[in-house]
């Protein structure tokens, strides 16, 4: 949901992103991403999942098997990494990421994850990771 009350669904099966505005709900609401077939082109996706949604009004989507990524509000790139069992950032300019949580091997430690799938941030900046083979979801408290 962004700021000016439209709501955002990402649709994985008709690979697109939809949005309405709360209280119209009579209508198929507007394809804001994606809606031209599963692909990799700019106008595709394919399995889309986690939506961000900035100050400016632009949208940010997981594609999950195009291997594409989510923003955060101040403009620093998150990657969930399942294959590798770690969430990587990177800051605008720099040609390489961090390690941000996990990356210790696949395990249900403090300082592992298990195929992390999705990343959201609440009001305060706090991080929460869905780790999914541990089958739980983390909040982690990430300095910027």
């Amino acid at each position: 949901m962004d700021k000016h009350g439209f709501l955002y669904v990402s649709d994985a099966g008709k690979n697109e992103v939809r949005r309405w505005k709360m209280g119209e709900y009579n209508n198929e609401g507007i394809v804001v991403a994606g809606g031209h077939g599963e692909g990799d082109q700019l106008n595709q996706l394919d399995s889309s999942s986690f939506i961000f949604v900035d100050e400016d009004q632009s949208v940010y989507i997981s594609d999950n098997n195009n291997n594409r990524v989510i923003v955060d509000h101040l403009g620093q790139i998150y990657v969930a990494d399942c294959g590798n069992d770690r969430l990587i950032r990177w800051y605008e300019r720099k040609e390489e990421g961090g390690i941000v949580v996990g990356g210790n091997g696949h395990g249900n430690q403090s300082d592992q994850l298990n195929c992390p799938m999705g990343l959201s941030f609440d009001a305060e900046g706090n991080l929460y990771v869905t780790d999914s083979w541990n089958h739980r979801v983390e909040r982690f408290e990430i300095i910027l």
